[in-house]
């Protein structure tokens, strides 16, 4: 039979089977598309603890930056999601000392090589918490501290963190929609 000759009934459901088939393929582009962003690219976590208070609290929703650290390495200050063997649970963190820096801690204060760490943001004071200071950051790890200093899980109890434990960087707050905007 040619096409001619077809009825209207075969040509409706070839029209019916490239449309679903269309619609099949758009969608599988879309939903494996949607998963690779989701898993190399940018996600979106929840903050679950108080140990990043004052600059972040329980509930709020951020975006991660999972490829920047596939180029270069964390920096001081930036705010760090861990996922790694130092802790069963994912962590939010701010990075406060690079391999090689040397960490000590007097009066409440943080030095880094010596230099007392301006640092804004910290609700508390830091202390050693059993740490021996000054401490020298190991190659191929980090020194995380949350912002929350009194209340906060991190490496003056879990130790340095591997490099290869950073999923990725927070870089924006999705909610609440007051708080809607980039990290400091």
């Amino acid at each position: 039979m040619n096409k001619k000759t077809e009825g209207p009934i075969t040509q409706n459901k070839k029209s019916w089977l490239r449309e679903t088939r269309d619609w099949v393929v758009s969608l599988s582009v879309a939903v494996i598309a949607a998963l690779l962003i989701q898993n190399y690219a940018f996600a979106q976590t929840e903050v679950r603890n108080v140990s990043m208070q004052s600059t972040l609290f329980a509930g709020q929703r951020l975006i991660e930056d999972k490829i920047t650290y596939r180029f270069e390495q964390p920096d001081r200050g930036d705010i760090v999601i861990i996922n790694g063997p130092e802790s069963e649970l994912r962590l939010i963190k701010r990075v406060i000392g690079l391999p090689g820096d040397v960490i000590d801690m007097k009066d409440g204060q943080i030095f880094v090589n010596g230099t007392l760490t301006e640092e804004s943001y910290v609700k508390g004071s830091t202390y050693p918490n059993g740490l021996e200071v000054p401490y020298q950051v190991p190659e191929d790890k980090l020194f995380v501290m949350g912002d929350n200093r009194e209340h906060s899980t991190d490496s003056r109890e879990l130790g340095p963190i591997s490099i290869s434990s950073i999923e990725g960087r927070a870089i924006f707050r999705l909610w609440p929609l007051d708080k809607f905007g980039g990290l400091d």
